[in-house]
């Protein structure tokens, strides 16, 4: 089949669908440009607690875009540089089970923009970009995706260009909800790469310490984790059971990831992140200046 592009529908909700060879992924410009399906062969790689309507009300589901800052902060006020923001009373940050803020300010966003759809050398490509802009996030910047659909491939580009006079924190990660559904979690295998394993308090945020650890290829079991890691050696991460499996390319630009495997789900996520969680506040986000750009890559390949 030749790359192309199918405007379709997801639980109502319209979408756009690239299409390529055996595999095909769906995104929702109007539900925060988030990924909701990715399939190869017929087997789907995403999972969709809450559905469409959970993502309205910004929960994390699918394939989501956390910005302008992955995961949780420690606090509802943060500083960067001269600026001081309070974000006490705002109705787009979600709140985590200890009521701090996570998963940034566009989860459920309707303002993307679909800037290109173009098919080239056996592959789909889709671009996108939103202007952000808030009194949440002061930092006057452009997000722009560029998603590509090539044989079992899907990359993900994420830049990020400051659009005002200030610098920008940069703090956004992907959450990928992931399944192999012809097996259940216990049977699958985990893969990850020589790591440094942040330690995090009982809130989920780094204590400043950390410890290395090997690279490991192990059943995941009965094992759960809700773990930070710094990429020390190598960027691949796997899921596998017998001849179905998916990797995970952490590329350029995403230097920590996050592995959550929740007890009693037939789901996990290998979460690229460009910056450790609470970033913001810690001081530890990387900061662009205005006339560069930021970019991160990830990549998923299917059936490994």
């Amino acid at each position: 089949m030749s790359p192309g592009f199918e405007e379709c529908l997801f639980e109502g909700e319209p979408g756009i669908k690239l299409v390529t060879g055996e595999a095909e992924a769906t995104f929702l410009p109007r539900v925060g440009m988030t990924g909701v399906s990715l399939r190869h062969r017929g087997n789907e790689y995403l999972e969709m607690p809450g559905g469409v309507a959970g993502l309205r009300e910004q929960s994390t589901a699918g394939l989501p875009l956390l910005a302008p800052w992955a995961n949780r902060l420690s606090s509802w006020e943060y500083t960067v540089g001269e600026t001081h923001v309070d974000l006490t009373g705002s109705s787009l940050a979600p709140r985590d089970n200890n009521d701090l803020p996570i998963h940034g300010l566009l989860l459920a966003s309707v303002d993307w923009q679909i800037d290109d759809q173009t098919t080239d050398r056996g592959r789909a490509r889709l671009d996108a970009s939103i202007d952000v802009d808030m009194p949440e996030f002061p930092f006057r910047h452009r997000l722009s995706l560029t998603v590509s659909l090539a044989g079992d491939h899907l990359e993900v580009i994420t830049n990020l260009t400051p659009t005002g006079r200030q610098d920008v924190p940069v703090s956004f990660g992907w959450h990928p909800y992931l399944r192999l559904a012809q097996s259940p979690r216990s049977d699958w295998l985990l893969r990850l790469p020589a790591r440094d394993h942040v330690a995090l308090d009982q809130f989920g945020i780094p204590t400043g310490d950390a410890n290395y650890e090997e690279a490991e290829s192990s059943p995941v079991a009965k094992r759960t984790f809700d773990d930070l890691y710094k990429i020390r050696q190598g960027r691949h991460l796997a899921i596998e059971m017998g001849e179905l499996g998916l990797e995970m390319h952490c590329g350029p630009g995403y230097e920590y990831f996050q592995v959550w495997v929740p007890p009693g789900r037939e789901f996990l996520a290998l979460e690229p992140m460009v910056a450790p969680t609470n970033a913001l506040i810690d001081g530890t986000a990387p900061l662009v200046s205005p006339g560069e750009t930021y970019s991160a890559l990830f990549k998923v390949s299917l059936g490994i």
